[in-house]
């Protein structure tokens, strides 16, 4: 409750928190937007692939050009500007960064750059929960083991819900369940970057006007980045997949006690501490009400000792929704403000040591599914693309299938032809097994076998 006046005295002593951000698109600059109005936080370097690119997002959230240009990390760091550079191993390997921020959204350049932050003793906020859902419990170990803090990202979805689940946990209540609001039909588990945007309700000039990126947007559309947030989360809490992976009941926040509750109770769970993602959609396209699309949430209970009655009585007096039991009540938070929200996970790595989420352990996974019969000679292009979709498992699930993760479902050619709707497998793609990025996954893999059985 304290992070304001903790940064406060830390711009009163001069002594910011030294940050460098490793990706300058949308959630990047949304948090710069934002860190210019923050105390005790000087962002020393931005780090992409076009340093052109990260001047302008500069720009456009009306950072003072004098603020910013290329030139020496160190001039940087002891003149109050901000460098802009393409070298990013240079940025996490400077004395004057601190904190790294990863919003690429690469899970091979997220890997590659957590591990920089354990060799360089750099904490490391993973907006980049593409790369978290790969292989974040081994890299979220390596950090523990280096002494440094690895965060989900607060203001993506993942980490609020971590939030709320904690909140949940500490107050002494049972999660039955977490997680977040979509929109949802189960066609759109075969949408395309070609078939995406009427979906979205986007005509051709409205795309053609705009900075839109057709497969980062069917990413959201087609379950994959549901999938991947939700392995991020049961990572991060200990809760599970269902055995069949996400099912986007329809749901809105006065019924979330009801159904997300088990089957056995009358609700849609497989079992109680689960996580799921709820449709703001009905079955047949109408809207639902009240709903959750942008917005996460966590479903508790009393418990069923004798005496359980009283909480039960306080759910009904103090105004928290209920199923009909009583027993069953939920708390939700109805948006989220993505990389305007990324200072507390900041605040709280640099300040506190703690992060707004992390891998505890493996237990959910993303597995590439077919989105059509694919043939044999065909190459992968991963999330969001024209060929797979990221469906979520239990990784218990994922290891005895052989399932191919979604991250490494990209620019890998088919051995072998797979039918629509099932599971690619590592034996059915060519891939390097000396690739840096398959032989952490591979590493990951081996070390959490046993607890994933």
């Amino acid at each position: 409750m304290n992070l304001r006046s903790m940064l406060e005295e830390r711009a009163a002593a001069n002594r910011p928190l030294r940050v460098a951000l490793i990706g300058a698109g949308k959630f990047g600059s949304m948090y710069l937007a934002q860190a210019k109005h923050t105390p005790g936080i000087h962002v020393v370097a931005i780090a992409d692939l076009a340093p052109d690119r990260a001047k302008a997002s500069l720009a456009r959230v009306g950072w003072p050009a004098e603020r910013f240009a290329a030139g020496s990390l160190a001039g940087a760091g002891r003149g109050g500007t901000t460098c802009v550079t393409d070298d990013t191993a240079a940025v996490i390997a400077s004395p004057e960064v601190e904190i790294v921020i990863d919003a690429t959204g690469n899970p091979a350049a997220g890997i590659r750059h957590a591990l920089a932050c354990c060799r360089q003793g750099k904490h490391i906020v993973m907006v980049n929960v593409e790369a978290d859902a790969l292989a974040g419990p081994l890299l979220a170990r390596r950090a523990r083991e280096a002494g440094i803090v690895y965060s989900l990202a607060y203001g993506d979805q993942p980490a609020l819900i971590c939030e709320l689940v904690d909140w949940c946990r500490a107050a002494g209540f049972e999660v039955v369940s977490a997680g977040k609001g979509t929109k949802y039909l189960p066609a759109y588990h075969e949408s395309t970057p070609a078939t995406v945007w009427p979906h979205y309700g986007f005509t051709p000039a409205q795309v053609a006007a705009g900075d839109f990126n057709a497969q980062m947007f069917n990413s959201f559309l087609d379950g994959t980045k549901s999938a991947i947030e939700m392995a991020a989360v049961a990572n991060a809490t200990g809760l599970t997949p269902a055995p069949g992976g996400l099912a986007f009941p329809p749901c809105g926040v006065d019924d979330l006690p009801r159904v997300l509750r088990p089957r056995d109770e009358g609700g849609h769970l497989h079992h109680a501490g689960q996580v799921e993602v709820i449709s703001s959609l009905e079955r047949d396209g109408r809207p639902v009400f009240r709903d959750l699309r942008w917005g996460v949430y966590v479903t508790f209970r009393a418990g069923a000792a004798q005496g359980e009655d009283y909480v039960r009585r306080c759910f009904g007096e103090y105004g928290f929704p209920t199923d009909p039991s009583g027993r069953y009540s939920a708390m939700y938070k109805p948006t989220h403000a993505i990389g305007l929200e990324l200072g507390i996970s900041v605040a709280s790595a640099g300040l506190r040591r703690e992060p707004t989420g992390s891998a505890a352990g493996w237990r959910g996974d993303v597995v590439a599914t077919a989105k059509r019969d694919l043939r044999a000679g065909e190459t992968l292009d991963g999330e969001g693309g024209y060929t797979v979709w990221g469906r979520l498992a239990t990784s218990a699930d994922s290891l005895k299938l052989g399932a191919l993760p979604l991250g490494l479902a990209h620019g890998v050619k088919l051995k072998r032809a797979v039918a629509a709707h099932a599971a690619v497998r590592w034996d059915d793609v060519e891939f390097d097994p000396e690739n840096e990025t398959v032989r952490f996954r591979r590493e990951m893999e081996a070390a959490f076998s046993s607890a994933s059985g």
